[in-house]
């Protein structure tokens, strides 16, 4: 009897999930959402990497203060250890779990942000078999299609080529952001290869750089008195090409997925289009993205959760919602100023 009312009244739990692949816009997507439109909510990261701490700028991690005060949970909160050295699905169906009943427990709504279908899977299905990986198997028939949660799922779609095209310009980004400072300090420390590491080793950036701290040591650093050390400049190059195309074949991996999710699994996914506004970002940043994000992802984004929180629910406090910053386009951004940085994420 406890049973079906624990099962009852987490299903009445609203929840929204947003979804996409690396690099389309999720994380500058909900800090918008739940700063400007939905003061009553904290967002849960369901990235596999980005649960650990350590590696920022590798991880790309949301800044600090592009957090817009709003809480964030399991961001940067896992310390492995020799007993527990990897976050798994499992572990994250409890833990956001848990998150989310306390995010409820104080009227406020939970947002899922993430680009690991895996756990956003384990999270949601309600029959879930941590020993299945029902994304390996060609079956439909694998996937559980009861939900633990009432859902809104929103996902962040971007076209392949211009995706790809900025995933390469975001590793630019990242490294001219102190991404190879921060690897060297990481492979510098004797502890980055205990098996307590063994789940930030799998961060894009750590494998590809590897050989190259190994190979080089103290002597990583790249500089002008270096012009005669090709074979240095080589290695370099490589690590770096290695990340930009494993970070591209990531986001394919990633768009696969949520196709089977969307396909199998039956989940109704609430398409919005980010294409145009990280190609305007490419092209310079400026007023005209800030035009185009606010009006193809943001405005969209809001009618959907508004009318998923509205949905059967005359009871929904008034506080959830806020129209203080839901300015018509024509006057959108002489307020908003648009943060490129943010779109990385």
């Amino acid at each position: 009897m406890a049973s079906t009312t624990t099962t009852t009244a987490r299903r009445h739990k609203k929840i929204v999930v947003i979804m996409g692949p690396t690099g389309c816009g999720k994380s500058k997507l909900s800090v918008d959402l739940a700063s400007r439109f939905f003061p009553s909510s904290e967002i849960i990261n369901s990235d596999k990497i980005q649960v650990y701490r350590g590696l920022d700028i590798t991880t790309n991690k949301i800044p600090l203060q592009d957090r817009k005060n709003i809480p964030h949970h399991l961001l940067g909160d896992f310390d492995p250890s020799e007993s527990h050295p990897e976050f798994t699905p499992s572990d994250f169906r409890s833990s956001a779990s848990l998150a989310i009943s306390q995010i409820v427990s104080r009227r406020k709504i939970p947002f899922v942000v993430g680009g690991s279908n895996s756990f956003v899977y384990a999270l949601l299905a309600k029959k879930f078999d941590p020993e299945v990986d029902v994304f390996g198997e060609s079956l439909d028939s694998v996937f559980c299609k009861e939900m633990r949660y009432a859902c809104c799922f929103i996902w962040v779609d971007v076209s392949p080529p211009v995706l790809s095209e900025y995933l390469v310009k975001r590793v630019d980004d990242m490294l001219d952001s102190g991404m190879v400072e921060e690897l060297a300090e990481y492979f510098a420390d004797p502890g980055s290869g205990s098996v307590s590491q063994c789940g930030l080793k799998k961060a894009i950036g750590v494998p590809e750089f590897e050989r190259y701290f190994l190979n080089k040591g103290k002597d990583w650093k790249i500089s002008e008195e270096d012009d005669g050390d090709v074979e240095k400049k080589r290695a370099y190059e490589e690590a770096v090409r290695a990340i930009k195309d494993n970070t591209c074949q990531l986001a394919k991996r990633q768009l696969g997925k949520i196709l089977r999710l969307r396909d199998a699994a039956g989940w109704d996914l609430k398409r919005v289009d980010s294409t145009a506004s990280l190609r305007a970002a490419m092209g310079g940043g400026g007023r005209r993205v800030a035009e185009i994000w606010e009006r193809q992802v943001v405005e969209p984004s809001v009618k959907i959760v508004k009318r998923f929180l509205m949905d059967g629910d005359l009871t929904i406090r008034a506080e959830t919602f806020s129209t203080s910053h839901y300015y018509p386009m024509s006057t959108s951004c002489n307020t908003l100023e648009f943060n490129f940085q943010l779109l990385k994420h």
